[in-house]
């Protein structure tokens, strides 16, 4: 037995050489993925709101003022009316860059439709005869309208980004064109309810608009995002012959999601 362990001593000896003199194992940290980028690229958007307001003008009163006229002294008060309407459409955009402020275009198509017309009140002044006495009379009408239109406005709009910010600002304005068209005019007695006149169909028309766009982005993720926005927008009436203006500006409000193409 001595032998034998005299024997295996230098063997084992030989093995144990290689292994002692190996290469020092190294272990090497894994870098973090970088923080995720959002709102950069192309990116493609829905939404819809409310047009809550239009300035069609404020209340006006017109005047016979012709003596020579057997109604001189009559009176038309106008109030426009200014329902809310419905907007909805899509967005197709693309964002410049990952800096702070970031240049985006935009193509922004949506329908847009409200309720118009006006009440009419008629203070009636007629006297049928030089000698004879004047009669007083009021005659109330309420005309209403729906107006369909489509727009299509081409933005520029800065972004307001700073990195890893999940909540992204933005501005901008734009120009484009529009259609708009008269669903028909519908006269209705406020006393009786009764609605003696119904044109069922009426006219059309397609001119120049503007738009100021305000909003905000909150990204879930760097491809998806919810937004609100505001919109000033402005139907001009350069292809109509008058001499007061006929421009209908609009304030709308709403909200949307949007994707990006990355």
């Amino acid at each position: 037995m001595k032998k034998l362990s005299l024997l295996l001593t230098p063997i084992l000896g030989f093995f144990a050489i290689p292994l002692q003199a190996g290469p020092a194992v190294e272990y090497k940290q894994v870098a973090p993925p970088p923080p995720p980028i959002f709102g950069t690229g192309f990116y493609g958007a829905l939404d819809m709101g409310a047009n809550v307001y239009q300035n069609r003008g404020g209340d006006r009163t017109f005047t016979n003022d012709d003596p020579n006229s057997d109604f001189f002294g009559s009176t038309l008060d106008v109030s426009p009316k200014n329902d809310v309407g419905f907007y909805g459409g899509i967005k197709l955009g693309y964002v410049f860059g990952t800096g702070v402020i970031r240049p985006t275009v935009e193509g922004d198509w949506f329908y847009n439709g409200f309720r118009g017309g006006a009440d009419f009140t008629l203070h009636e002044v007629d006297t049928p005869c030089p000698l004879c006495a004047t009669e007083l009379s009021t005659h109330e009408r309420n005309v209403t309208t729906w107006i369909n239109t489509g727009a299509f406005m081409f933005n520029f709009i800065l972004r307001i980004a700073p990195e890893n910010w999940r909540f992204q600002p933005y501005a901008g304005a734009g120009v484009g064109v529009y259609y708009a068209e008269s669903a028909g005019v519908e006269i209705t007695d406020p006393v009786t309810g009764r609605v003696p006149v119904n044109t069922g169909g009426g006219a059309n028309h397609a001119d120049l608009a503007w738009d100021v766009v305000a909003g905000s982005d909150y990204f879930f993720n760097s491809q998806w995002s919810a937004f609100i926005e505001y919109h000033y927008l402005d139907y001009t009436s350069t292809q109509i012959d008058t001499n007061l203006s006929r421009d209908l500006g609009q304030h709308l409000v709403g909200a949307g999601v949007r994707f990006f193409f990355h």
